[in-house]
């Protein structure tokens, strides 16, 4: 009897895992069956800079830092000088060459009033000369001082020739000169680093007295305008999105919005990525397209900035 019961009991219990195991089945098949869900945002980490991007200071020469009129976060305009380098041996050159100038312009009054002279002395002899002609041919006058009359007017002739081309001279002297103060001014002038546009002074990389090498950043600029976030989608979704799409930028691993915009530009084609890619070695070969995001408000972010941006697909 008791056997019986075991075999009852095996046969019921068998029956339930087989039924359970049929019902496991019956969903896995159903959740293979089904659809995958839709995606209908994308997120990833976006950098917020201005719509033409910061740009940085640099100075054509070298010199010494002499004086920094504006620190950061200033509100300058275009061809403000922002920062100043000595210029001590360039205003000498151009003082001298100024002095150089002066007395130039001196010597080529004196020159003029010579020239002057000598045409009224020409003048003076060319009427004693033609006099003594019409003398000569009336025998009041010897040929001697008809000759002698010729000479004087033919060499006063040639001393104004001379006096005049002296002159010419010494105006091609004002003329170097001239492009010496030139060049001197360009130079001093090179050493004044300005504002390329409207904007704000993001940084001072240097300090008064640092010595600036050429071509070298003292500082960070950004131009006025609106902010956008730059993003990188990965090639998963990169056929996703297109302008014109809405999007927006919260701080990261937060659910706040920061500001709201649209998608203005997409990259035609895919890259590594590059987006806060610190490491060098890193040799993933992910492929992204670079996206940018026209931003309505900015007032809440700082350029710079490294947030969430959230691309709304639908």
């Amino acid at each position: 009897m008791k056997n019986i019961k075991t075999i009852l009991v095996l046969i019921t219990f068998s029956l339930v895992i087989a039924s359970c195991g049929e019902s496991k089945k019956e969903k896995i098949d159903e959740a293979a069956n089904q659809a995958p869900a839709e995606v209908t945002r994308i997120v990833g980490m976006a950098s917020v800079e201005p719509l033409t991007r910061i740009v940085s200071l640099y100075s054509d020469v070298g010199g010494i830092v002499d004086k920094i009129n504006y620190d950061i976060n200033s509100e300058v305009k275009a061809n403000d000088v922002i920062f100043v380098l000595n210029t001590e041996v360039e205003e000498a050159q151009l003082a001298q060459a100024k002095s150089k100038l002066g007395t130039q312009q001196a010597m080529i009054n004196v020159a003029k009033a010579q020239l002057a002279s000598l045409k009224v002395k020409q003048d003076n002899a060319q009427v004693n000369y033609n006099r003594n002609v019409n003398l000569l041919k009336a025998g009041a006058v010897t040929q001697q001082v008809t000759d002698d009359s010729k000479f004087a007017y033919e060499s006063l002739q040639n001393d104004v020739l001379a006096a005049d081309a002296g002159l010419k001279q010494q105006d091609a002297k004002v003329s170097e000169l001239q492009a010496d103060i030139n060049y001197y001014e360009r130079v001093i002038d090179k050493k004044k680093i300005k504002a390329p546009a409207n904007g704000k002074i993001l940084s001072v990389d240097v300090r008064l007295g640092n010595n600036v090498l050429a071509s070298q950043s003292v500082g960070d600029f950004a131009p006025d305008g609106p902010l956008i976030a730059i993003t990188e989608v990965d090639e998963l979704f990169a056929t996703k999105v297109s302008n014109g799409m809405k999007a927006y930028i919260r701080p990261q691993g937060q659910l706040d919005t920061l500001a709201t915009g649209k998608i203005y530009l997409t990259s035609p084609y895919l890259r590594k990525k590059t987006l806060f890619s610190d490491d060098a070695t890193n040799m993933e070969d992910r492929r992204v397209r670079e996206v940018r995001v026209l931003l309505d408000k900015s007032d809440k972010v700082l350029i710079g900035s490294r947030v969430e941006c959230v691309i709304l697909l639908k």
